[in-house]
């Protein structure tokens, strides 16, 4: 009973060999899914996938509702988990919460899927999108996201601050310099949406300035303001490399320490035995 349970455990939590040819299937399946949930609000699709969308909505449920029963009896291989208390505080964990959101969202998705005109039933059907939050179980994705921003958030902070303060000054001055010329800048809030598509580098051209002045100002603040838009993006870059070079070295460090403690140990052993060996003749 514990060996099963130990090896479905490490199948579902810590996948090899075999196990990881389950969770790329598995993975395949949902992209499949979204596919067709996607190619579904296509009007000449959305009847001719019906059924397909069905029948694969209906094997997933079913697969994450066993596997969630099986990851919560499994658990109980860990001395952390065993008995009642134990499996609560495992359903607390924010990835087994994440898969009884999923399987609750892709049941909602099912049971209305007959009725699509309703705007709730739509945003319903569409909640089972949550499933590609399964990729990651472990967080390491957002838990790297997260420590890159807070080693860099004075960095970051410092440029999201001058690029709100160019924004600001930016769209003020085209607002003065073109409200008496050009209705596309009669009020400050669309001066700030062309600012935030200008600073950004999106550049939609929905808001142009049309008087020589303005395009002068707006000149230097796309050349001067479009620097704090990228500084982000830079830090960023650089925050991950060197968080994913910190990584490796730890990754290569775990690997030597394993045997560097073997030699040492054999060091140790040879150096004491060696000893043994003088004291004996020495004694003689």
């Amino acid at each position: 009973y514990r060996r099963i349970q130990l090896y479905c455990y490490n199948f579902l939590e810590r996948p090899r060999g075999l196990a990881i040819v389950y969770h790329v299937a598995l993975c395949i399946l949902v992209i499949v899914s979204l596919i067709l949930t996607a190619l579904s609000t296509v009007n000449i699709y959305e009847a001719l996938l019906d059924t397909p969308i069905f029948i694969v909505e209906i094997v997933l449920v079913t697969v994450f509702i066993v596997e969630y029963g099986l990851r919560l009896w499994s658990a109980g291989c860990r001395s952390t988990y065993v008995g009642l208390r134990g499996r609560l505080n495992f359903a607390k964990k924010t990835y087994a919460i994440l898969d009884v959101l999923v399987i609750f969202s892709s049941i909602a998705g099912l049971a209305l899927s007959t009725n699509g005109s309703s705007i709730t039933v739509r945003l319903v059907r569409f909640l089972p999108l949550l499933r590609v939050l399964r990729f990651d179980r472990q967080g390491s994705t957002w838990k790297l996201l997260a420590s890159v921003i807070y080693i860099h958030r004075k960095e970051l902070l410092t440029t999201l601050y001058l690029g709100f303060i160019s924004l600001i000054f930016a769209s003020f001055v085209l607002y003065m310099v073109e409200k008496d010329e050009n209705v596309k800048f009669d009020s400050w809030p669309n001066s700030f949406w062309w600012g935030i598509v200008t600073l950004t580098t999106i550049g939609y051209g929905d808001k142009t300035p049309i008087t020589w002045y303005g395009r002068l100002c707006a000149s230097i603040f796309a050349v001067c303001g479009i620097s704090f838009f990228a500084l982000p993006a830079g830090i960023l870059g650089s925050g991950f490399a060197l968080k994913v070079t910190q990584q490796q070295r730890q990754k290569h460090f775990h690997r030597r320490r394993r045997p560097a403690a073997i030699l040492l140990q054999v060091s140790v052993r040879v150096s004491c035995f060696l000893t043994f060996i003088d004291c004996r003749f020495s004694s003689r």
